[in-house]
């Protein structure tokens, strides 16, 4: 990204403020579930890893299933 004008150490300070805040809403959505499961996955468990459909599809079943209430 070129920001004409800016010097370059403020450009750095920017982008790198701009991708944190990217990733924190990405932590924040959940959007990065599935490369956190991947992680996970890597350092804890044996095996291949599930895919990508069948992650989220767990993770739904996980959801929705049994009671759901809070009393």
């Amino acid at each position: 990204m070129s920001l004409p004008g800016m010097p370059r150490t403020l450009r750095g300070t920017l982008l790198d403020i701009l991708a944190t805040a990217a990733g924190a809403l990405r932590a924040l959505s959940g959007d990065d579930a599935y490369e956190r499961y991947l992680t996970h996955h890597a350092r804890a468990h044996g095996g291949p890893p599930l895919g990508r459909r069948q992650f989220y599809r767990e993770r739904e079943e996980r959801k929705w299933s049994g009671i759901s209430r809070c009393c």
